[in-house]
């Protein structure tokens, strides 16, 4: 039984506001409006990644702030904040295993799904020490994740202390990437946009990324039901990949612009924004258990994923197609351990 209930909770997995649970309700009268869902739902996503990622550019350049930095915080916060009001939601229904769930999946996503799909594309340069610290941080925190899982409890007062470090990360982040933009990056840098029009992109990149993932998720969903799908398959393939949607597409949208830092600087500041904020804010409001369970597969493979960064980037400082092909393999074959 407790197997189930695991199996429950990473099907959950990257629950934004899309709030997919494994019913057979359809959202749409008709299977033609659930194709111009899916459609319209994937052009929105595209054209959402494209402002989020422009609009982002164009933040660093005006305020001085390297890409890997914005990459870090503005665009890691952004993509962050529906896991965060999904996962309050489920903390105060009393389902704490979604709210892990979606935590977990979201970290393990970031780096098999995401950063596998964006380095088969193209092969992604990261400097070793430009990520250094902050992978380091990611693991740290994984491990005291881990640590709480033993122990079963996720207190009030270890919520305050990752919202403390989540502070302190932001500043000294913002204070040390303001000073890293050379001066070869000045001299090419397009002309500076009017502010409004930078808020503009990235607020409304970040909504059309919410809107579009949603309606992309609905219409898949019920496409996959006309055609007689079930609902596990279902939660395994298309509410896992679905829900990863925004930040599949901001992060292709990097790579178009060459903007690898802060496609890295987004995927790494996400996993930690989802330890940190979602984790350590949702239990200064209200503590939760941790289901020990955790410990057997989910929480040793999301460390695993982050921890596989640190000997990639220091022999190569670049992560390749051959890396990203494997990166992908694990993670379906994650996904068959959850079948």
């Amino acid at each position: 039984m407790s197997q189930h209930n695991c199996l429950f909770t990473l099907c959950a997995r990257r629950q934004t506001n899309l709030n997919i649970t494994m019913s057979i309700e359809t959202h749409f009268s008709s299977i033609y409006l659930s194709l111009l869902a899916l459609i319209g739902g994937l052009v929105i996503l595209v054209s959402g990644g494209e402002a989020l990622v422009s609009g982002a550019v164009k933040l660093a350049s005006r305020m001085g702030m390297s890409a890997l930095l914005i990459g870090l915080t503005v665009v890691a916060f952004g993509t962050s904040m529906p896991e965060f009001f999904v996962s309050l939601s489920a903390s105060f229904q009393g389902t704490p295993d979604i709210m892990l769930g979606n935590v977990i999946g979201s970290n393990i996503a970031n780096v098999g799904l995401i950063l596998g799909v964006c380095a088969l594309i193209s092969p992604l340069h990261a400097p070793f020490f430009s990520f250094f610290k902050e992978i380091i941080l990611v693991l740290v925190t994984s491990f005291a994740v881990i640590g709480l899982a033993w122990y079963g409890f996720f207190p009030r007062a270890v919520g305050f202390i990752f919202i403390t470090i989540l502070f302190l990360f932001t500043y000294f982040s913002y204070k040390n990437g303001t000073t890293l933009s050379s001066e070869s990056e000045q001299e090419g840098a397009e002309p500076q946009s009017p502010l409004w029009l930078i808020y503009l992109l990235c607020l409304g990149g970040l909504i059309c990324l919410s809107f579009g993932s949603n309606l992309f998720i609905k219409g898949a969903v019920d496409v996959a039901h006309f055609f007689g799908v079930s609902n596990l398959i279902i939660g395994l393939t298309m509410a896992a990949v679905g829900t990863s949607l925004p930040e599949l597409a901001s992060s292709i949208s990097a790579i178009r612009r060459g903007e690898t830092d802060l496609l890295m600087g987004n995927i790494i500041g996400s996993n930690l924004f989802n330890l940190l904020m979602v984790l350590g804010g949702i239990a200064l409001i209200k503590p939760f258990p941790l289901d020990s369970q955790l410990l057997l597969r989910d929480l040793p493979v999301m460390t695993f994923f982050t921890a596989v960064l640190l000997p990639v980037l220091y022999f190569k400082n670049k992560i390749h197609r051959l890396y990203g092909f494997l990166l992908l393999l694990a993670y379906g074959l994650y996904m068959l351990m959850l079948v």
